[in-house]
């Protein structure tokens, strides 16, 4: 049961689970301790009260906390110190007390680690004490075959409950992780890779052709008078287009090209083992189907791209050279009239 985050409600969920098969199985090892002591009728009461009613308490409590964390961390020093008042109430029967002991105590790693589990052995220690004030101090050394066979069920069943538990937390755990490295990755606004992430992909790339004989193109894609859009039409607007230019270009790449939004109206896609001709056969029809777009917003508006492509050479120093060639090709297009693609001729040519 690791520890949640936020307020600790999902924390108490999880423990009410556990804490209701735990105490259930319990009962029964406190039970068979207890019994031949012959205890007065309060003893079976509060017996009964700490295994089927304190659970589910417990539970309702932590709902109605402020801090449901910290409210679940007191209820388990509650657990521990319970415990250590049947330790003491069964005359520290040896199996019994160990068992129960021990459950309380990995509890309490699993929720705090080292430092709580101290704080457990307080909580155990001050229970202790408790039962050997209301009860004759005494030891009973021997356990009983009854009194055995009472405490396997929570030997056996409570440890498998307890891994499961945090075997389930742990897969939760690694699907949120993954999660978040997903969203620190990409673009809010366009879905695709954001400009860190799509220049690690660039880094990867550059290596992985200067380590074989594979090519690779990278264009770099500008919407063309994309201010005067805003300023006419609105930003709202503006994020529509640059929305349907993220759609155009899922839509129209392979699922091994790498697209991200480089900054602004700027993107950026990593073409892997694709010649330049058919690289610049693939932006061209990207551009057209672009340009056809329109918009139910304001029919009149229409978008254009200027894009520049650069396929991998040996002559590259590093990837910042390769996308340097990129820009150079974009700046062409640019200031050749824009809505146009436009490439820096190399060497290596591949039919595919």
């Amino acid at each position: 049961m690791p520890a949640a985050g936020g307020n600790g409600l999902p924390l108490a969920k999880r423990l009410y689970k556990s804490r209701t098969l735990g105490l259930t199985l319990g009962f029964v090892c406190v039970l068979a301790g207890m019994y031949p002591l012959d205890p007065p009728g309060w003893v079976w009461a509060w017996m009964l009260i700490n295994a089927f009613a304190w659970p589910h308490l417990a539970y309702q409590l932590s709902r109605r906390a402020e801090n449901s964390l910290r409210a679940e961390r007191r209820h388990l020093l509650v657990d521990s110190f319970c415990g250590g008042f049947w330790v003491g109430a069964m005359h520290f029967n040896p199996l019994p007390s160990v068992t129960t002991l021990s459950m309380m105590t990995m509890n309490n790693v699993a929720i705090g680690g080292f430092r709580f589990m101290l704080m457990g052995w307080v909580a155990q220690a001050l229970g202790v004490g408790a039962a050997v004030l209301l009860f004759a101090p005494a030891y009973i050394a021997v356990t009983t075959p009854a009194q055995l066979y009472a405490c396997l069920p929570i030997l056996m069943l409570y440890p498998l409950a307890l891994g499961w538990i945090c075997y389930r937390q742990a897969i939760t755990l690694a699907r949120h992780k993954r999660e978040l490295l997903a969203l620190s990755r990409t673009d809010s606004l366009s879905g695709l890779l954001n400009h860190g992430a799509w220049k690690d992909h660039l880094e990867i790339e550059f290596a992985r052709c200067r380590g074989g004989q594979q090519g690779a193109a990278i264009a770099l894609i500008d919407i063309d008078h994309f201010k005067i859009i805003n300023d006419t039409y609105g930003h709202v607007t503006g994020d529509i287009v640059l929305r349907q230019l993220s759609k155009i270009l899922r839509q129209n790449l392979r699922a091994t090209d790498l697209a991200g939004r480089y900054g602004g109206d700027e993107f950026c896609v990593i073409l892997p083992d694709m010649p330049l001709g058919h690289a610049t056969e693939v932006m061209d029809a990207l551009r057209d189907r672009f340009s056809a777009l329109g918009y139910a917003q304001d029919p009149t508006l229409r978008a254009s791209l200027s894009i520049g492509l650069a396929p991998y050479q040996a002559s590259h120093g590093d990837a910042t050279s390769w996308l340097n060639d990129a820009d150079q090709a974009l700046y062409e297009a640019k200031s050749g009239g824009r809505n146009r693609v436009r490439s820096v001729e190399a060497g290596w040519v591949r039919s595919l």
